[in-house]
């Protein structure tokens, strides 16, 4: 009787360790691969399977994630000489797991050298300056290389991220006294450009006072050109038609006998103010004979009143 459990028990804890081999449960976004005999069977998804015990035998296991990859910092030479250490991170996802079974031993320590010499030449196409802003550049043309690089080992390279670019001390020091210099610069040369821009502006209002003051002063100088020669028009058109009058005047009855006692009475009164304003007077030869003033008056009178009319 005690054989015979034993024999039940050690055939129990066989079939158990069998349904252990053979019973498969692949959880999501894995695969494992199963070789029969030594050779490739097949690809296990996601889900239960059962293996052919003693002959199946579960040889990869892979995961279908996107995995991120650390790339180690390293020294690279930019195209000016100048050593600079730069880090990343690769993210990837496989495929297809018979390639990245079989196709490659160990295609994550593939992939990470192949993207550290990648680097070290997309960097060395670069002077430093252009280093920082180039970094897009450069992981476009890391993916690309690597992207070519891991397609039989049915690995796909999604991205690569640069995470520091570190040059040497001495390099950032100088690094920063140009840029200091650049924002020193900048500084002089807008200040200048302000100060430009004042002088303009006051030389221009300069200009515009000037060209407003003369026009004012050609306004002011035509105007009073007019002024005066209204004025000038006026006084002889006043005296045309006073003369106009006049004669006139001497061809109505009596009118030549008002003419020569006004001519008389001015005679008299200019006299009269002529000595009353000088020291010395000289008197003319004929100065009793007013007559003879007052027909030269009337003959010059009768003289204009004879003459034609415009």
């Amino acid at each position: 009787m005690e054989g015979g459990l034993f024999v039940i028990i050690l055939f129990a804890i066989m079939v158990i360790i069998v349904l252990a081999k053979t019973a498969i449960v692949v959880p999501q976004q894995s695969a494992y691969v199963v070789e029969r005999l030594g050779r490739y069977s097949g690809t296990l998804g996601a889900g239960f399977h059962i293996l052919i015990p003693f002959f199946d035998v579960i040889r990869y296991k892979h995961s279908l994630k996107e995995s991120a990859i650390d790339i180690p910092a390293q020294v690279c030479i930019t195209r000016d000489n100048v050593q600079v250490q730069v880090d990343g991170v690769l993210y990837l996802k496989v495929l297809n797991p018979e390639r990245a079974s079989y196709g490659i031993s160990d295609y994550l320590f593939a992939i990470s050298q192949l993207a550290q010499t990648t680097l070290r030449s997309e960097v060395g196409k670069i002077d430093l300056d252009r280093t920082f802003e180039e970094r897009t550049n450069i992981n476009t043309s890391v993916v690309a290389e690597l992207d070519k690089a891991s397609e039989p080992w049915g690995v796909k390279v999604l991205r690569y991220e640069i995470k520091n670019i570190t040059p040497p001390h001495d390099i950032l020091a100088a690094m920063e006294k140009q840029m200091r210099a650049e924002r020193e610069k900048r500084a002089v040369i807008l200040t200048s450009e302000g100060q430009r821009d004042a002088a303009i502006n006051t030389a221009e209002g300069t200009k515009q006072e000037t060209i407003k003051g003369s026009e004012a002063r050609k306004t002011q100088q035509i105007n009073e050109a007019e002024g005066q020669a209204a004025a000038i028009l006026s006084v002889a058109t006043a005296t045309a038609e006073g003369l106009r009058r006049v004669a006139e005047a001497t061809r109505v009855p009596g009118g030549a006998e008002a003419v020569q006692l006004r001519v008389a009475e001015q005679y008299i009164n200019e006299f009269g103010k002529i000595i009353n304003s000088a020291d010395t007077v000289i008197l003319p030869a004929n100065l009793a004979d007013v007559a003879s003033v007052i027909t030269t008056a009337m003959q010059v009178v009768g003289h204009r009143a004879a003459a034609p009319r415009p």
